[in-house]
């Protein structure tokens, strides 16, 4: 699986309503409202790389509200759960 996360810039009265038009497309796993210098956070995963540009700049960037996006393709997954269970195995 392929995961994105794609930064949204987004008219200041349409957060919301754009928001939730994200959240509502296939492959969109998360949408996050943010303070900073992005107005909304998208987490996208998808199967092939090829299906990035069609999600991104075929559906997400034409949602009524949006202004630009721009997208980082992620290499690997960090959390605490997968450390914790990396050091974890084969002990007792």
């Amino acid at each position: 699986m392929i995961t994105a996360i794609v930064l949204v810039h987004t008219l200041a009265d349409r957060i919301p309503e754009t928001a939730q038009a994200i959240a509502d497309i296939e492959g969109v796993a998360e949408v996050y409202s943010c303070a900073g210098d992005v107005d909304l956070i998208a987490i996208v995963k998808v199967r092939e790389h090829e299906q990035l540009a069609d999600l991104i700049a075929g559906r997400i960037s034409k949602v009524d509200g949006v202004q630009h996006t721009d997208t980082h393709i992620a290499f690997r997954s960090y959390s605490r759960a997968d450390t914790e269970a990396a050091f974890s195995v084969g002990s007792t």
